[in-house]
């Protein structure tokens, strides 16, 4: 269950570094605005705030997967705890998305789901 976890949890922050690319460096490109909507003037619009949002996902995969990285290695204590930072900090902006706007429930899901199946078998495992 540990690897399992760890695999989940290290997909999940593979997609997040997507979502950084997506938001960060390809925000005004047909891709992003097939992926999350809107106009190219929107886009062009918004691109400041989806530049500083895109980051935000990739600090967030980048901590979770450097617990990833130190929980394989050996370094329980100080990995699990980036683990649950990182991924515990997607889970919970998928539920703020979803929260907010209901009809982004879908998004909600993509971004939470692998991080939290992550975190269920990582507690499993753990606590097991």
């Amino acid at each position: 269950m540990l690897t399992l976890g760890l695999v989940l949890v290290a997909l999940g922050a593979l997609l997040h570094v997507w979502i950084f690319v997506l938001e960060s460096l390809l925000w005004t490109a047909p891709v992003a605005r097939r992926t999350f909507g809107g106009t190219p003037e929107q886009a062009r619009a918004t691109a400041e705030m989806a530049w500083n949002q895109g980051f935000y996902n990739l600090f967030l995969a980048v901590v979770a997967g450097v617990g990833v990285a130190l929980v394989a290695t050996g370094d329980r204590s100080a990995g699990v705890a980036l683990v649950l930072a990182g991924a515990g900090s997607m889970v919970l902006a998928g539920v703020v998305l979803v929260a907010r706007t209901p009809s982004r429930l879908r998004s909600g899901l993509t971004q939470a789901a692998l991080p939290a199946l992550g975190l269920v078998a990582l507690a499993v495992a753990l606590l097991g």
